[in-house]
């Protein structure tokens, strides 16, 4: 988009706030760049210049505007509704492959090479990805200057630095300030990033931003109805889990609000804040595009009336696809209360044991590895999905087959599909919630049938699927609409607090 200058300019001067994260706009007399919707007055058209990222914009010699915080605003909405290499590569960046890999295993986890994933990236971002990536650890330095009382010592490698020089030189370069003074101005406002004071040691509150309209109620509600005991639970009216990540564990507690998403984050090594805030806004699919999903569906006047009554209906996904993979496994076909059951049986027999004085938290999901070891007669499951599920966590355990998000959906589906014991249902509701493909469809779904039969849809999976062709690349978010028709538990934030 940053390359209609039009429609850029149109953007900037009504401040609207569904382009950020789309473009950035740079401001050639006073060297700063700003999100869309910055609260200042806008500068004359001939002032200004668009680029696709902030790295770009920083490569340029531009600094980060202080009134909108464009390093902040929600990411685009193209990486998550593409699967081709740039899409990927900026997935696994977002993740911290980066910083923890360097470009050559980044380039390893795509399968290209790193001259062919540069070239690329800087085609269409107009930055490399380490400068991507570079971007990406000032905007978490930033975040744990404001938000802890770490020392910046350890701030300086938790987000990601070789060296503490390095750290000094890029938050001055980007912000204009150095990190004592980013941490003084944050003490005298009272607060961070329009967030609550800073927290205790190792935990972290931040406001998660999103596009506008969201419609929390299945979003938290699929995820409060379907958790697993002693891996997630809704408490204090908060949705919490527990996280597996590179360094160690933590655990996030996300609140809806009318204008952000509150998160608090505990984590036993600083330096899997990045990892662990991409990880929970792809569960919660906070940077997709609502309006242009929103209107392609309204264009079927049998879906129109479902948009309109609660439009911005995300796609609720997952923080670990190998886990959400297992659990798709014991859901089928059994209730949403037996698949909980047998999930909960095997994190309480396999799963880590994980401290969490806040609430109910007890374990982290099992490992594949963990559970490729196991006898499969231990499994209090049908015989034949005991095969499935050793044959799928051996093949993940041994990296036959990944579902990160460097994964081409197509290539993933087709290895899904040629496992024993995986249909249509099982690839798709996968490809949907880990693979995250916004045009992931459950044709034969119950739900998703009854729905379709109430509106007057073709309801049998054939004809369902070939009326659906109007709803692409959007068909996952229509069976959100879909399964919002019933009145189940997965549509609804429960009204009591919770534990």
């Amino acid at each position: 988009m940053h390359g209609d200058f039009d429609r850029c300019v149109r953007a900037v001067q009504s401040k609207d706030d569904r382009f950020d994260g789309w473009f950035f706009t740079a401001v050639l007399t006073t060297r700063i760049y700003c999100r869309p919707s910055c609260p200042v007055v806008p500068p004359k058209p001939e002032n200004m210049t668009f680029y696709p990222s902030a790295a770009a914009c920083q490569q340029a010699g531009f600094r980060a505007c202080k009134r909108c915080r464009p390093d902040s605003s929600p990411g685009s909405p193209e990486w998550n509704q593409r699967a081709d290499l740039v899409a990927r590569a900026m997935r696994l960046i977002g993740d911290g492959v980066v910083d923890r890999d360097g470009v050559p295993g980044l380039a390893a986890r795509l399968g290209y090479s790193t001259r062919q994933v540069e070239r690329q990236l800087l085609a269409e971002l107009g930055a490399g990805p380490l400068a991507l990536a570079r971007a990406q650890r000032a905007q978490t330095a930033r975040l744990l200057i404001e938000t802890t009382t770490l020392p910046m010592a350890q701030i300086a490698f938790a987000a990601g630095f070789a060296s503490i020089r390095t750290f000094n030189d890029t938050v001055r370069e980007v912000f204009a300030h150095a990190p004592g003074e980013l941490r003084t101005r944050a003490a005298r406002r009272g607060r961070g990033p329009g967030g609550p004071p800073p927290a205790a040691h190792g935990t972290l509150s931040l406001r998660l931003p999103f596009r506008a309209p969201l419609h929390p109620d299945n979003l938290f509600g699929h995820l409060i109805a379907t958790a697993v005991p002693g891996v997630e639970e809704w408490h204090e009216g908060a949705y919490r889990r527990t996280l597996r990540l590179p360094y160690g564990h933590g655990v996030v507690a996300l609140t809806p609000h009318p204008d952000h998403i509150g998160c608090r984050l505990t984590l036993t090594d600083p330096r899997d804040l990045t990892l662990a805030i991409s990880r929970c806004r792809r569960l919660l699919d906070l940077d997709a595009d609502p309006v242009a999903v929103d209107d392609q569906l309204r264009a079927d006047p049998l879906l129109a009336p479902l948009v309109d009554k609660a439009p911005g209906r995300r796609v609720p996904r997952t923080v670990d696809e190998a886990e959400f993979a297992v659990r798709a496994v014991l859901g089928q076909q059994v209730s949403t209360a037996a698949a909980r059951t047998h999930a909960a049986r095997l994190v309480t027999a396999h799963g880590e044991p994980v401290d969490d004085p806040e609430g109910g938290l007890t374990h982290l999901f099992p490992a594949p590895a963990a559970l490729a070891a196991l006898d499969p007669d231990s499994l209090a499951l049908p015989r034949s999905r005991r095969a499935t599920l050793m044959t799928l966590v051996r093949h993940l355990a041994d990296g036959t087959l990944r579902l990160g998000v460097e994964n081409d959906w197509e290539r993933a589906r087709a290895q899904l599909t040629a496992l024993p014991g995986f249909g249509p249902w099982t690839t798709e509701v996968i490809a949907m919630r880990a693979l995250g493909d916004p045009d992931a469809f459950l044709p034969s779904d119950l739900g998703v049938r009854r729905a379709a039969q109430g509106l007057g849809l073709p309801h049998t999976p054939a004809a369902l699927t070939a009326r659906a062709a109007a709803w692409r690349p959007w068909r996952a978010y229509a069976v959100q609409y879909l399964w919002a028709t019933d009145d189940h538990a997965i549509n609804h934030i429960p009204a009591h607090p919770g534990r």
